[in-house]
């Protein structure tokens, strides 16, 4: 046998030829990354079975050499890539923060919702009724700064060297007057409203006059009357009484009015007006009992009827 057919095995015996090694281009080692180093190769031991993943070559009969990368393109199945690793979420600061106030927001709105809801009053009384109240609180905020400033002013003349007489005389003198005013014993005149209590299934009650009468002191009632049809007149001061009359008639410290009643009171029109609208109140209790409650505003109201002094038993000045 010639020795292109037979290859010398070292022990006397030719080997038959086999299939030749794969061998990449140009003469090149294998590029399969699981072929074997040539040197390792022995060649009493047999070559290993390709891997199940490996495509499956029918190997040549005649001894050629055949391209595994080749026929793994044309009809073979690849291996597919491992998979990367699992993206990894990152919570940044800036959602933390979004987080945050969101939270904050939510808790805002809980807290005010709940604030509202637990005031019954408010949430009862209509939106004109809140701008009224508003405007009579604004009011009243006004007259007593201009009461601090008048008696600021007061005491720094008080205070003042030459002056000191004259302004404290002044001053003793608006006292009077307004004390006296306040106790019915001086008349008075001024902006104001009437009242006017008009009956009719039922008649005015005391109840309901004095319901009125403290309306009107809430709302800065300076000084009252209150006349009957008859046209008695009685002062209005902190220790008058009311009492209910036969026939619907009043007992006003201890003096008998018939109706219809009506009360000049001196005063803010517009607050005075406000208190006595207000839901549930005034108004509304006598149109309740089938009467009317007239209100007209006065520019000029007189409050002409007096009080007899009252005589101070026990109480004394501090000195």
């Amino acid at each position: 046998m010639s020795s292109d057919e037979h290859t010398e095995t070292g022990t006397g015996w030719p080997q038959p030829a086999g299939p030749g090694r794969p061998g990449g281009p140009a003469g090149e080692p294998d590029p399969r990354p699981e072929a074997p180093d040539p040197d390792e190769l022995s060649p009493l031991v047999p070559e290993r079975s390709a891997p199940s993943v490996e495509p499956s070559v029918r190997e040549p009969e005649d001894g050629a050499t055949v391209d595994l990368s080749r026929a793994a393109g044309a009809g073979g199945v690849e291996q597919p890539a491992a998979a990367g690793p699992a993206p990894r979420w990152r919570v940044s600061s800036a959602g933390v923060m979004i987080a945050a106030l969101l939270a904050l927001l939510g808790f805002t709105l809980v807290v005010q919702f709940k604030t509202t809801s637990t005031d019954p009053t408010v949430a009862a009384t209509r939106q004109e009724d809140l701008v009224r109240i508003l405007y009579d609180l604004n009011s009243r905020e006004v007259r007593l700064r201009q009461d601090i400033a008048t008696l600021e002013e007061s005491q720094r003349q008080l205070r003042s060297g030459q002056q000191g007489r004259q302004a404290a005389l002044e001053e003793a003198t608006r006292r009077a007057d307004e004390l006296g005013i306040l106790a019915g014993t001086l008349p008075a005149t001024g902006p104001g409203l009437s009242v006017r209590f008009e009956s009719g299934e039922k008649s005015i009650s005391a109840s309901r006059v004095l319901d009125a009468v403290q309306e009107l002191r809430g709302a800065g009632a300076e000084a009252m009357q209150i006349s009957g049809g008859d046209r008695a007149t009685v002062r209005i001061i902190a220790s008058t009484f009311f009492l209910d009359g036969e026939g619907g008639a009043l007992v006003v410290d201890g003096r008998r009015l018939t109706g219809p009643f009506t009360i000049t009171v001196i005063g803010d029109p517009a607050t005075m007006r406000t208190a006595l609208n207000i839901p549930g109140g005034v108004v509304a209790s006598v149109t309740g009992d089938g009467g009317k409650l007239i209100v007209e505003d006065r520019e000029v109201a007189e409050v002409s009827a007096l009080h007899a002094p009252i005589k101070l038993e026990h109480a004394r000045p501090v000195s």
